[in-house]
């Protein structure tokens, strides 16, 4: 009796291991992800990025899914709306530190019609709403799948007890 609840404690820590292991990685590829495409889209548009936009770019996408994840249940473009305000709320906040503290010249909106300290402007909100969407869509998309697959594989399990 001992012996079998140790083996189900050892094997329960090692599934908690595995799946915290698993959410690192996770969270690393995200970062990764959204580092990379950032920056492949300021290269795309301006032909060159600076590595505080890379920095910013992975924590934007790992605060997106997060946010996806707190609120599945949100219609897409609520999602949308969310993502594109925290991009520019990360904006404002990397752009007073890069432009104006450390007169860095990273970008300037000021040419741009609203902006606000030459940091950030409805249009690029709405280039980030864009984005959002998309993204929403695809985590929507890829969230489902995954459901699906979880209750498929749950069944079978049952089905074998």
């Amino acid at each position: 009796m001992e012996n079998s609840i140790a083996k189900s404690t050892e094997t329960a820590s090692s599934a908690s291991a595995a799946k915290k292991s698993n959410s690192v990685l996770t969270y690393f590829l995200l970062f990764a992800v959204g580092s990379i495409g950032y920056a492949a889209i300021e290269i795309a548009f301006r032909g060159y990025t600076h590595w505080s936009m890379v920095l910013t770019g992975g924590a934007c996408m790992l605060t997106f899914y997060f946010l996806n994840k707190a609120f599945v249940d949100w219609p897409i473009t609520l999602k949308a709306l969310l993502g594109a305000a925290v991009i520019t709320l990360y904006e404002l906040a990397v752009g007073c530190i890069v432009n104006l503290w450390f007169h860095l010249g990273v970008w300037d909106y000021s040419m741009h019609a609203y902006s606000l300290w030459g940091q950030i402007c409805p249009l690029f909100s709405f280039l980030w709403f864009l984005l959002c969407f998309a993204l929403a869509a695809f985590y929507f998309f890829f969230y489902n799948i995954k459901k699906k697959f979880t209750h498929k594989k749950e069944a079978v399990v049952h089905e074998q007890f």
